[in-house]
């Protein structure tokens, strides 16, 4: 290993450290970026033009692939043998991690929306959960660098839930399908609005990265770089430089502090040989995805900080957020029987989404729940698979031979998936800790999971249901089942969106946070938090691009303050 500190040591490759290593290495900072998993490269092993029907099982889930043999995760999953947690009694937690170079942005779904004002200060609006300590407008620049570097489409629409971008930072969204033609329609029946969706895919050349030309789901990765990872955006250009060294298989357990209480390296262990290193830096910045960031710093323990790195305020592994999440398929009469015909688009993800309308009623404390949701739309005639023939059982349960094809031709392309992506109250009873009783495969010591839905998340999910099936009628849809009485029958598991943040949230008081605004950890002036951990709330969209945006920020103030420590040294 090497013996010359670097400048920066960043844990992590994915949608933070994958953006830190970027911005850095373009500002001259010499920087290691350590990655627990595997090396993966995009374009030799992402399997574009492979079918459904060559996969094992038709590509459906396993423990080990849980999303379908194709699926970009290619180690990783809810269930790591050689990495268990554990989950309070009556709790359930679902933890998925991906140990692979570029760490989820290989997996996402690629939503990319930004936080509202009233998402940044909901607290000051209706007193649950903690403001983040800065303003949309103050963070907004971030948003913009994210965009026009991760490409990314969509339209301005004028709406209190959808900041606008300037112009450059949006490409052109690609048409509505069939089916979204027809929620479209829907959405004007009900006065309720129904735009393109932001999605981390170009449409139009990028930085010498192609458009999508719709070639298969992007939940296995893109070889040509359409769609956004960190392996084919990011670490490109920061590897050009000269001024990146990757080291993958490295599991970061501990942040080592000098005297003086500064950062000043971090011990790993080898994944694969279970020897263990040491790495020096001047500065160390965490980006190793929220719950394993915040198991760094409980396990960086030492006299200064006997119960971890961050923990004097008592809030470390507190606060921790997921997404509250429901489905409801419709089955469209008017898609039935039709000839085929390709209506593929950007493959497996969404043109059109819902978002968020009934903000003014909410903020007048017309609504029983106090933060939003927007609904994603999942359809239309994609590549069957073997998940296919479980909608056509419900139309018709005991079909099989030649009339199980019959009606698979009937009714192929004509069920849409609508699913509520909501937002979570920030509470510190929701909190993850050290399991003393359990450690992984390298002896590290593992989490323990606490959290739990609110009546908040269960009255928001049955006012989703309900619209669901709305729009449903509205777009003259039938339900595939009725909608069940008890939303806590709905709502998915914690963890299971695969958004979970928050335990290390970021403020502007170090008594009620554990780093200050820009994910620098309270008395540690080197120290960086710069992914989901640090984030005081969730909003209720997808955390990736906020994500980008807020390591990009805190990257650039690293660099400063590591500028100005060589002009006082």
């Amino acid at each position: 290993m090497a013996t010359e500190p670097f400048d920066v040591i960043i844990v992590g490759s994915g949608a933070a450290g994958g953006t830190a290593a970027y911005v850095l290495t373009s500002l001259g900072a010499r920087v290691c970026l350590l990655e627990a998993g595997r090396y993966y490269e995009p374009g030799r092993e992402t399997p574009m033009f492979q079918r459904h029907g060559e996969a094992p099982l038709a590509d459906a889930g396993t423990p080990d692939k849980p999303f379908g043999f194709y699926d970009g995760t290619v180690d990783g999953g809810w269930i790591l043998p050689e990495e268990p947690y554990t989950t309070a009694p009556g709790t359930e937690f679902r933890w998925f991690r991906a140990r692979m170079l570029g760490g989820r942005t290989n997996h996402w779904g690629r939503v990319a929306l930004r936080y509202a004002n009233h998402d940044f200060k909901a607290y000051s609006l209706d007193g649950l959960g903690a403001d983040w300590p800065f303003t949309y407008e103050e963070f907004a620049p971030w948003y913009d660098r994210a965009e026009r570097m991760v490409g990314v489409f969509g339209t301005n629409e004028h709406l209190p839930d959808i900041p606008d971008s300037p112009p450059g930072c949006l490409q052109p969204p690609p048409v509505p399908r069939s089916y979204e033609r027809l929620v479209i329609a829907g959405g004007r029946r009900l006065g309720r609005p129904v735009v393109a969706s932001h999605e981390a895919v170009i449409t139009q050349p990028l930085n010498g990265r192609s458009a999508c030309f719709y070639a298969s789901p992007c939940l296995r990765g893109c070889a040509i770089r359409a769609n956004f990872q960190s392996p084919t955006v990011m670490l490109p250009p920061a590897r050009a430089s000269g001024r990146l060294t990757t080291i993958t298989h490295a599991q970061v357990y501990e942040v080592d502090l000098a005297p003086d209480g500064s950062a000043r390296g971090v011990h790993y262990v080898d994944r694969l040989t279970h020897q263990h290193h040491y790495l020096a830096g001047r500065a160390v910045m965490l980006g190793a995805s929220a719950m394993e960031s915040v198991r760094i710093l409980f396990n960086s323990r030492s006299a200064r900080f006997p119960g971890g790195i961050g923990a004097e305020s008592g809030l470390l592994g507190r606060g921790i957020l997921s997404t509250p999440g429901s489905n409801v398929w419709g089955r469209f009469p008017q898609m039935e029987g039709l000839p085929p015909f390709n209506d593929d688009g950007v493959v497996s993800l969404p043109h059109i989404y819902i978002p968020w309308w009934l903000l003014p009623e909410q903020r007048a404390g017309r609504l029983p729940f106090a933060r939003g949701y927007h609904i994603e739309l999942y359809g239309g005639r994609t590549e069957p698979s073997a998940y296919t023939f479980d909608q056509f059982n419900v139309v018709s349960p005991l079909s099989y031979g030649k009339r199980l094809k019959e009606e698979a031709r009937r009714y192929y392309g004509s069920f849409v998936r609508f699913s509520q992506r909501g937002e979570m109250v920030m509470r510190d009873s929701n909190r993850v800790v050290i399991d003393p009783q359990m450690k992984d495969a390298w002896g590290i010591p593992g989490l323990c999971f606490d959290v739990r839905w609110s009546g908040q998340e269960l009255r928001q999910t049955a006012h989703a249901q309900r619209s669901m099936a709305e729009f449903i009628e509205a777009a003259g849809g039938q339900l595939v089942s009725p909608l069940p009485s008890d939303p806590a029958q709905a709502i998915t598991a914690p963890g299971r969106m695969i958004h979970e943040v928050g335990g290390a949230r970021a403020g502007a008081d170090p008594r009620k946070s554990v780093t200050d605004s820009y994910g620098r950890v309270w008395g540690v002036p080197n120290l960086y938090v710069i992914d989901g951990a640090a984030f005081p709330s969730s909003a209720n969209k997808n955390p990736t691009l906020t994500i980008i945006a807020f390591a990009w920020r805190a990257s650039e103030h690293l660099r400063k303050y590591l500028r100005n420590e060589l002009h006082h040294a």
